[in-house]
């Protein structure tokens, strides 16, 4: 893993455990005897493990590219660019579900379920009124063979 990236997936390790008092191994085999007993336990190792995931697949695209790179030295080929890209989506999907992690790891959220729109505030309405736009009033247009 390059730099940095041991240190984040480790920071998220420790502030798991730190959250529900137990080693990462011993959360997940609570979660998988009895997944009802803590909802939020449950929310955080589903997205702890497909963060594992996205991790995995971006060291492997990030592999694939360097691959590519030190044996076609000069200007990037459409493969190469593929693969650029590729590296890229996985960066993305890798950051959404860190950020998914720590916002489930989050004290000051309003319980699980909250990131789906269930918080008090989001049943309230808009904190602006809002109407759709007024229609503009034309002049009556004549139509030829039409009286009015």
């Amino acid at each position: 893993m390059p730099d940095g990236v041991d240190d984040v997936m480790g920071v998220i390790t420790e502030q798991i455990e730190a959250r529900f008092q137990m080693s990462l191994l011993e959360l997940r085999q609570a979660v998988a005897a009895e997944p009802q007993a803590n909802r939020e336990a449950t929310e955080v190792v589903h997205w702890h493990g497909l963060l594992v995931e996205a991790q995995r697949a971006l060291e492997k695209a990030e592999d694939d590219l360097v691959g590519v790179l030190s044996t076609e030295p000069g200007e990037l080929d459409d493969p190469a660019m593929d693969l650029a890209h590729q590296v890229n989506s996985a960066v993305s999907v890798r950051d959404g579900r860190a950020m998914v992690v720590r916002f489930l790891l989050d004290p000051g959220k309003r319980g699980p379920g909250a990131w789906r729109g269930a918080s008090p505030t989001a049943s309230r309405g808009p904190a602006l009124q809002t109407s759709p736009p007024a229609r503009p009033v034309a002049p009556a247009a004549s139509v030829r063979g039409v009286t009015r």
